[in-house]
């Protein structure tokens, strides 16, 4: 199985993206819908979460695990891969690599959670990569909770969006990278807002075309992971809102089994 976890709903973007990219493959995913957001905690905290989320995912099978949040990835990827012993995938690294071989003007606008655009980590690797690039990173703290709360279509949501891109906009990006999985649930309103012209980047697309390429350099790794097209979907907390959103996103029936963190 291939194993991945989230604070909550923005992680199944990824799982769309890989089911699109590795059909067929089985799927575990965990949502931690309990102590989400997890970008307003502190580093200490997330790499908690994300030991104790990524030992879930092993107890049930996962072979290979994607931190699909990005404030994880952010803060917690070396704990991660230093505790455990099995291939481990974060959103940040592919979406910067995309990110300079696409940026004609090196102008290259970052949103995600406080802890993310705090880290620093998203501008630091694209500065290792490509050192006179222009990195412009804004958080958007209201975002999670609106696409949490399924506010997708609301005005105030369109607002709110606006008002964050402002600063991009002024700035003349011609490249953002949307630093959270949650944030693709709202891509046609953020495109909409900071412009045609203006390449988004999907984190939850790059990580997935990153698992598909490693699995075809290892197959003695892609041997072990199960192909019956099946699903599980974990969450620490039941929402009614959860399964809509996520029957949404992933355009299919989700039954959400509880588990206790």
């Amino acid at each position: 199985m291939i194993g991945i976890f989230d604070s909550g709903i923005g992680g199944l973007t990824v799982v769309r993206a890989l089911m699109e990219e590795l059909s067929g493959y089985d799927i575990v995913y965990f949502g931690d819908t309990a102590r989400t957001p997890y970008g307003n905690k502190s580093p200490d905290t997330v790499i908690k979460y994300a030991l104790e989320n990524t030992e879930f995912l092993l107890s049930k099978g996962a072979k290979i695990i994607v931190m699909a949040c990005n404030t994880a990835s952010s803060v917690a990827t070396d704990d991660v891969t230093k505790r455990f012993d099995v291939p481990i995938f974060e959103v940040i690294t592919p979406a910067v690599e995309l990110s300079v071989k696409t940026s004609k003007k090196l102008r290259v606008g970052v949103i995600g959670t406080r802890a993310t655009i705090k880290s620093g980590i998203y501008s630091k690797k694209i500065r290792d990569l490509k050192p006179d690039t222009k990195v412009y990173s804004y958080s958007c703290p209201l975002l999670v909770p609106l696409v949490e709360e399924g506010w997708l279509k609301k005005p105030e949501t369109t607002m709110i969006v606006k008002k964050y891109l402002h600063p991009l906009k002024v700035r003349q990006i011609d490249t953002l990278i949307l630093g959270c999985t949650h944030y693709p649930i709202l891509k046609n309103i953020i495109q909409n807002k900071i412009g045609k012209r203006v390449n988004i980047i999907d984190s939850s697309v790059t990580v997935a075309e990153k698992v598909k390429g490693f699995l075809e350099k290892h197959k003695d790794i892609d041997s072990l992971l199960s192909k019956n097209g099946e699903c599980r979907f974990f969450v620490s907390d039941v929402t009614e809102q959860f399964e809509k959103i996520a029957g949404a996103t992933l355009k299919r029936n989700v039954i959400l089994e509880h588990v206790r963190m």
